[in-house]
């Protein structure tokens, strides 16, 4: 600032010119304060002090000054080196909390923000354009619509074998459920349907993407009558009488896919701080640390429209592989390659060339279920076949069947034998 000048403004300047007018009586003490926003009495009061300050007046007193409230530089160069030896690939945001919870440094995000910019860590983002599309509103209850959907990431970042992240997000609270498994496969997905039904109840639907594990229909032929056939998490729902909705793009589960953008950055610098290695590690801090973490601080609490779990829905029958077996004349049925027996005091009208359910359960047993009625079956042991004699080592040489050398002829005098019909004549026949 030069000597003789005051740097000001444009709000400052109206205010100077207010009180001018104000001082000249052009305008009364109620217009100015009105138009400035304040109180009278603060009008007053700047018109008392303006015969000792002059134009001054209407610039803060701390304007030039340090704060008081300024970080030490110690502080700053503190937390600039732990970001910079630990925490290099961390956000602003995540960083701060990682200095407050483990180094006990307290320090806003945008502060450390600024810390990082200028140490050359951080580079600023470009301001996102405006959206060029409509949002579409949460539901109004929770439980009404849940997402779901899995993400395939280098979670272990190599430390370990592959994992895949399979979770389930409420559409009006963002309260999340989620596992890591090492397949992608019908039965974990049903594991966490399971513990997620176990947990809140059923929801009124889920929405999904259109992957082979919850339709048929991208790969039904055209040509065919009816509709596809169901797989085993779309029977399931339909038991449960929960709701299916397809999704045709990634960004129609937004909300999914910015849950997932968000563990890939926290949870895996969370399980890098952590020594994760292998899977039931890495579901352990899931379930301890950062759902939790997540549930607590990145949710809402709006109605709640899920339904209690019913007696009639066995989930250990539901959530399994279900396929259909003809009972034979024998009450017999036959299940990966084995024949099972049904027990006698289990035999009931019907069941002769019925249809049963063969269930592929979870916790790896087997069950038969008949209209509602689960067998008891055991496994019929077969006789083994009589053993094939081994093969005699080495290859005989093909002789043609009139050859002298044949072995239908071994032990026989061909010098000596004579015709048949020569020795019929001998005995006068």
């Amino acid at each position: 600032m030069i000597e003789g000048r005051i740097a000001m403004s444009q709000k400052e300047r109206d205010w100077l010119q207010w009180l001018v007018q104000a001082k000249q009586r052009k305008i009364t003490q109620r217009t100015a304060a009105e138009w400035m926003g304040v109180s009278e009495r603060w009008v007053r009061k700047l018109l008392s002090r303006m015969k000792k300050k002059g134009d001054r007046v209407v610039i803060h007193g701390l304007r030039g000054k340090v704060s008081q409230r300024r970080i030490e530089g110690a502080v700053r160069a503190r937390a600039v080196r732990l970001v910079r030896r630990e925490y290099v690939d961390f956000g602003p945001t995540l960083a701060a909390e990682y200095l407050g919870a483990e180094h006990r440094l307290t320090v806003s995000r945008e502060t450390l923000r600024q810390w990082m910019m200028a140490a050359g860590i951080w580079t600023a983002k470009k301001t996102r354009s405006p959206a060029v599309h409509t949002w579409r509103a949460r539901r109004s209850c929770c439980g009404a619509l849940v997402q779901w959907d899995t993400s395939e990431h280098a979670w272990l970042e190599g430390r370990g074998e592959k994992l895949y992240l399979i979770a389930m997000i409420d559409d009006a609270s963002s309260r999340a459920i989620a596992r890591f498994a090492t397949h992608d496969s019908t039965a974990e997905n049903m594991r966490l349907l399971r513990d997620y039904l176990e947990t809140w109840g059923r929801p009124l639907e889920f929405y999904t993407d259109q992957a082979t594990l919850f339709t048929n229909a991208p790969r039904w032929n055209t040509e065919l009558k009816g509709d596809p056939p169901k797989t085993q998490i779309g029977r399931a729902l339909e038991q449960l009488g929960i709701g299916w909705i397809a999704a045709h793009s990634p960004q129609a589960k937004g909300r999914q896919e910015r849950f997932f953008g968000t563990a890939q950055d926290r949870l895996v610098k969370g399980l890098r701080k952590a020594g994760v290695r292998t899977l039931a590690a890495a579901n352990q801090y899931l379930a301890q640390v950062y759902l939790p973490l997540w549930n607590a601080r990145f949710t809402c609490q709006p109605a709640d429209a899920h339904r209690p779990l019913l007696p009639e829905h066995r989930l250990p029958a539901i959530l399994s592989h279900v396929e259909t077996r003809v009972v034979t004349n024998d009450y017999t049925i036959r299940w990966h390659g084995k024949v099972w027996q049904i027990e006698r005091a289990q035999i009931r009208p019907g069941l002769r060339a019925g249809r049963v359910e063969v269930q592929d359960r979870l916790d790896g047993s087997m069950a038969v279920c008949f209209r509602g009625h689960e067998l008891t079956v055991t496994e019929c042991v077969l006789p083994t076949k009589n053993p094939v004699p081994p093969r005699r080592e080495g290859r005989l040489s093909r002789v043609p069947a009139g050859s002298r050398n044949s072995p239908w002829r071994s032990g026989l005098d061909l010098q000596n034998t004579r015709p048949i019909w020569s020795i019929l004549r001998e005995e006068g026949r």
